[in-house]
């Protein structure tokens, strides 16, 4: 079977595929942007730390070490959303493959696949043939990708280097389809995002896919501030990391050190806010973007949000989106959600 089946063809901002190894069930696809990463993170930190509150978006997080920190992150204590999410799709994942029966099962922000080979193994028992994972990170996607065609014989294995929106872009049309959005991810997107990711999801369903979409659930303030502050300081390094990945890339010379971790949640919008907070007044330079910044002392880069939801929250953005929840899962303690959502 050909693996690239299920894609649209190559367009300009498509590279062609690249295999590797010598197996026809493992290949991945790296997105060629009308701009480079590096011209895309130059513009992205104009626009944020040019503006009068700063921000820096949270996919320049995931470096190699990046990737490193997150896959510690959720093996904390505190950081209760991945065990109890893998916990759902356990129990869930047999009743999920037989209510979808999809031919591809496609996961946008797909990471280590950790918890998705849960998801495959029932798919596969269901007819499932391919796998489509998208990811930003190149050698987590590969890494993956290798794992999952040792373990899944049968399975073959298409990788998309590639951000939510131009991974929806490659897939073609003609097979049923789930499409699974997990580690309540979505959290990060503000409202309006939200839908509109909803949106794109749903052109791509056809009149027969599927959506999984994985939530955090509104919970205690407390037990929220603890996951994205844990006390081994994990979560804070990862944060801090985007700085120097800024010092790489583009020549800047931020002082880490004189830079904290902070993570307030904000009750009234239900959502939590990782920020960078500078400890004294400073400058920095960052040549490749052209810039000099200034800093004063006790002011914060906005670097990541991560909504909690209700049931009533998501179900109503998914219906703005023309998607219908047929079937809610849960833990006893409803602290994560998984909802299966199909076209209206």
């Amino acid at each position: 079977m050909d693996v690239t089946e299920s894609l649209a063809p190559d367009t300009a901002q498509d590279a062609s595929l690249e295999l590797l190894g010598e197996r026809m069930s493992l290949s991945v696809a790296a997105r060629m942007a009308s701009a480079s990463p590096r011209e895309e993170l130059i513009a992205d930190v104009r626009r944020g730390l040019g503006a009068p509150r700063k921000w820096l978006p949270p996919r320049w997080f995931y470096d190699d070490r990046g990737c490193e920190l997150f896959e510690r992150i959720t093996e904390l204590p505190e950081y209760y959303q991945t065990r109890t999410e893998a916990a759902i799709l356990e129990a869930a994942a047999p009743r999920i493959a037989a209510l979808t029966r999809p031919h591809a099962l496609v996961e946008l922000g797909a990471g280590s696949c950790t918890k998705t080979r849960i998801l495959i193994a029932a798919m596969l028992a269901q007819g499932c043939t391919r796998f489509l994972p998208v990811d930003v990170s190149e050698a987590a996607l590969a890494a993956a990708a290798r794992r999952l065609v040792d373990e899944f014989p049968r399975l073959h294995v298409h990788g998309v280097v590639a951000d939510f929106s131009a991974g929806l872009d490659r897939l073609g049309a003609g097979e049923r389809r789930c499409i699974a959005f997990l580690g309540s991810t979505i959290g990060n997107l503000l409202a309006h995002d939200r839908v509109a990711l909803y949106r794109h999801v749903r052109s791509r369903l056809g009149s027969d896919g599927s959506f999984l979409l994985g939530v955090d659930m509104v919970k205690p303030v407390d037990e929220v501030e603890a996951a994205y502050d844990d006390a081994a300081g994990v979560t804070a390094a990862f944060n801090l990391n985007l700085l120097q990945v800024l010092n790489r890339e583009l020549g800047a010379n931020f002082d880490v050190d004189s830079f904290a971790h902070l993570a307030p949640y904000h009750v009234e919008m239900a959502r939590i806010e990782m920020h960078l907070r500078s400890l004294r007044e400073q400058w920095v330079d960052i040549p490749a973007a052209g810039m000099r910044v200034h800093f004063a002392r006790g002011e914060t880069v906005l670097t990541e949000i991560s909504a909690k939801f209700s049931r009533e929250r998501v179900e109503d953005e998914l219906s703005q989106a023309g998607l219908r929840c047929v079937e809610w899962f849960s833990d006893a303690a409803r602290r994560f959600g998984l909802v299966l959502a199909v076209p209206a």
